[in-house]
């Protein structure tokens, strides 16, 4: 078979993937991933443009809190999609590199889940100076640093146990999926540094109540909550 019935072959094998048939649409994926692996091609070379890979963003400010860090991860994780942080003199730009809707969709529930945290340790810290005594301003950035690394810790516990049940991708397409973000990455990324975090000491209080609060949060935007284009 010439390398061209090959890739036609493979085309044809990437458009049955997405057939609503779950097991016809897995064996072909498994099939195209084979083919690809066998003859060492390169997405490139099929021209798959209905399900390409891209990316999506949100800007944000220029120091990324722990706390907004790992929520970011934790959301990238969820969608199949893979997190790069770009930082310039303004701010910084959470980018969600994945394929087809997966990093749209990546950065909207990201959008939502920051302004739901936010909300909630805004009333947390309201509710715990009405019980105690106002807080002193470094202890107050303490408790509510402590309540949002609960709550994106409640956060990640529900998105995996959601991947787990309904997965975003399922494992037949995974490695094309994969192999399409890393060529995406090699042509528009280039290199990356990793950056460590360091570790945190947490108001043991804030923290598990922030867990609690994230596990039950909503962790999707409903209609309404959509931004306008």
């Amino acid at each position: 078979m010439t390398r061209e019935r090959i890739i036609e072959r493979v085309r044809k094998l990437l458009a049955l993937s997405n057939s609503s048939n779950e097991h016809e649409a897995a064996l072909a994926a498994a099939h195209a991933q084979r083919l690809l692996a066998e003859h060492n091609l390169a997405m490139s070379e099929l021209e798959v443009q209905e399900e390409g890979a891209g990316e999506a963003e949100l800007v944000v400010a220029k120091t990324v809190a722990k706390w907004l860090s790992s929520l970011f991860a934790t959301v990238a994780n969820a969608f199949d999609c893979f997190p790069i942080v770009t930082t310039t003199p303004e701010n910084s730009r959470l980018r969600f590199i994945g394929v087809g809707e997966d990093p749209g969709v990546a950065a909207c529930t990201l959008q939502f889940l920051i302004k739901e945290l936010r909300r909630l340790a805004s009333g947390y810290l309201s509710s715990l100076e009405l019980r105690d005594d106002k807080l002193h301003p470094t202890d107050r950035q303490r408790v509510r640093t402590s309540y949002l690394l609960g709550g994106v810790h409640g956060i990640r516990q529900a998105l995996q146990a959601q991947k787990a049940q309904t997965p975003t991708t399922s494992k037949a397409l995974v490695p094309i999926k994969d192999a399409l973000i890393k060529q995406y990455r090699e042509e528009h990324i280039g290199e990356l540094r990793t950056r460590r975090s360091r570790s945190s000491t947490v108001v043991s209080e804030a923290f598990h109540q922030g867990r609690q609060d994230g596990a039950s949060l909503r962790l999707h935007p409903t209609m309404k909550t959509l931004p306008k284009e």
